[in-house]
């Protein structure tokens, strides 16, 4: 089936090859883009039966929504928000989870020209009240599980612009809107969209790896930066039905399921669960015949350690990740058992997917791929320089010319945070990485994250890479360690494999290091070397190498 929605956004919707993708990838951006309206609304009158969304959960509930059921439900929503005085600029916090009515809502307040801040369930009280005063909330709409319900409660009265909080049950306190009931009693929005191109739609709090959060505002053409994610990274298109794991507090949500995967006409499968069990996943897979899956790569980490051959992977025809590099050990292994290359691909909570593994191009276990095509990327050294090939450089965005589809704004209300990004005619996104003579780019690390020892520096990715080749390692992080003599040395954090934690003392740690020794320069090899159950995270998985540093820090000021 064509996909006149794709044509429509495109000057050109199919390629030959990688050549012809990186040169005639061009946007046709309507005037006053608005997502709902141009998208949504538009697949609703071409293929009102097609199936958008199919939602289950972990408790066998099943509900499925056609393009018209979308429109239709995401009209009443917003004829709800509206009725409560919920219009243009309004700024509204989603703590919704996976649960569906987080798409009908964010859809919603695009009609009303309104401003949606995804946030994760996980959220304290301090990390609500921050939120809210910070972006001026309005009203938060969340989940009515009791824990959620209660951090709500605890912070309400010091967030000074918060004027409802709406749940979708099962819980509905008192002083709380019933969400469910308003909107069943709701008529559908009529009021024609209300915003500009140019408004802002989202707002993300960044996933906070060192310091406090900060604001990534997007405005209404965001989406369209998506195309490249979906439609010729996970390879989608019209009949596809595309799984993606990410909770809806985070930018990989929009990512992954729900912008450029509905701009491609596929159909969004969304597994709503508590717990993440890697078998489940599995079984969800072969159960409805998925054909498409993206997931960090920690999800890929644990699913490799399960007996794959249990479950049927047959419909699967595109496998992606994102999140963090994948180690090349990784890819191996799903590739031994299921036939399928991971596809790679790079990107941040400000940009969309910035570099990637397409379809046309020859995967190279272990590399973000090649920049997208509306992206004009460079590496860019310490000292203002290009990097030549081989060398390191940090990935930047070329800005002076405009600014790309997709990337981010601005740092909300946070002028030093801005300047600190955009500067000298380049967004800096603060990764590190380098480009081989086939112009393919290998991720290094955080530059923050980057270790300087004895006069190397050292990427922690690199390491990361070869301890988890070992059979012990199911995750770690490479930190650097002051040191007198050296100025850092290089230490590893180990996740054992169940059958390993009973091995785990000096003989294991002379394994692992020689390990290291043997398959990179021996150099890199982690002098410091623990075991942990688990690695400190941020609320969107990503590991929190920093803490890991103060933790050692404090232990160094107390010895």
């Amino acid at each position: 089936m064509a996909n006149v929605i794709l044509d429509r956004f495109l000057k050109q919707s199919t390629f030959s090859s990688q050549e012809d993708f990186q040169k005639n990838f061009k946007f046709v951006v309507p005037e006053n883009f608005n997502f709902a309206y141009d998208v949504m609304d538009e697949w609703a009158k071409e293929t009102p039966d097609r199936l958008a969304l199919l939602w289950c959960n972990d408790k066998g509930v099943e509900r499925r929504f056609t393009f018209e059921d979308i429109r239709r439900e995401s009209n009443k929503v917003a004829g709800y928000l509206s009725s409560l005085g919920i219009g243009r600029g309004d700024v509204v916090m989603l703590i919704l989870k996976r649960r569906y009515q987080f798409w009908l809502t964010m859809l919603a307040l695009h009609r009303l020209g309104a401003v949606a801040v995804p946030a994760s369930f996980l959220l304290t009280k301090k990390d609500i009240v921050y939120r809210s005063n910070n972006a001026d909330i309005k009203a938060v709409v969340t989940c009515g599980d009791e824990e959620i319900i209660s951090s709500v409660n605890k912070a309400y009265p010091e967030c000074e612009t918060l004027k409802y909080r709406i749940s979708i049950g099962p819980i509905v306190p008192e002083g709380w809107e019933d969400f469910k009931k308003g909107v069943a009693a709701a008529s559908e929005y009529t009021g024609g969209r209300k915003s500009e191109s140019t408004d802002y739609s989202l707002i993300y709090f960044t996933s906070g790896t060192s310091g406090q959060p900060k604001m990534v505002a997007h405005d209404y053409t965001y989406p369209l930066g998506h195309i490249g994610t979906a439609a010729y990274w996970h390879n989608l298109h019209v009949g596809s039905l595309h799984l993606t794991v990410a909770d809806t507090g985070w930018a990989k949500a929009t990512w992954g399921k729900m912008y450029g995967q509905w701009i491609a006409g596929a159909t969004l499968f969304v597994y709503d669960h508590e717990k993440f069990t890697p078998a489940d996943i599995l079984e969800k897979i072969g159960t409805y015949r998925i054909t498409s899956f993206c997931a960090p790569p920690t999800i890929y980490r644990f699913m490799i350690r399960e007996d794959l051959t249990k479950f049927d992977l047959s419909s699967l025809e595109h496998v992606a990740t994102a999140g963090e590099a994948l180690n090349s050990a990784v890819y191996e292994k799903f590739l031994e058992v299921t036939g399928l290359e991971i596809k790679e691909g790079f990107g941040q909570t400000e940009t969309t997917c910035l570099i990637a593994s397409t379809p046309w191009m020859k995967t190279k276990p272990g590399s973000m791929g090649r920049p997208m095509p509306q992206y004009d990327v460079h590496l860019i050294k310490f000292d203002g320089t290009e990097a030549a090939v081989g060398e390191q450089g940090q990935i930047a965005i070329r800005v002076d010319q405009g600014k790309p589809i997709g990337l981010s704004c601005e740092y909300y209300r946070n002028e030093e945070a801005t300047a600190k990004a955009w500067h000298d005619g380049f967004y800096f996104t603060g990764d590190l990485a380098y480009k081989d003579e086939d112009g393919y780019y290998w991720f290094v690390g955080r530059a923050d994250d980057v270790i300087k020892s004895s006069g190397y520096r050292i990427g922690p990715f690199e390491v990361e890479s070869v301890l988890m080749t070992h059979p012990a390692v199911v995750e770690c992080a490479i930190t650097g360690v002051p040191d007198e003599i050296r100025g850092a040395v290089v230490k590893a954090t180990i996740v054992l494999g169940k059958e390993w934690k009973s091995k785990a003392g000096e003989e294991l740690i002379k394994e692992l290091q020689d390990h290291v020794k043997v398959n990179t320069a021996p150099y890199k090899y982690p002098r410091i070397v623990e075991f942990v159950d688990e690695l400190p995270k941020t609320q969107s998985g990503k590991i929190r190498r920093v803490e890991i540093r103060e933790n050692d820090c404090k232990k160094a000021k107390t010895v």
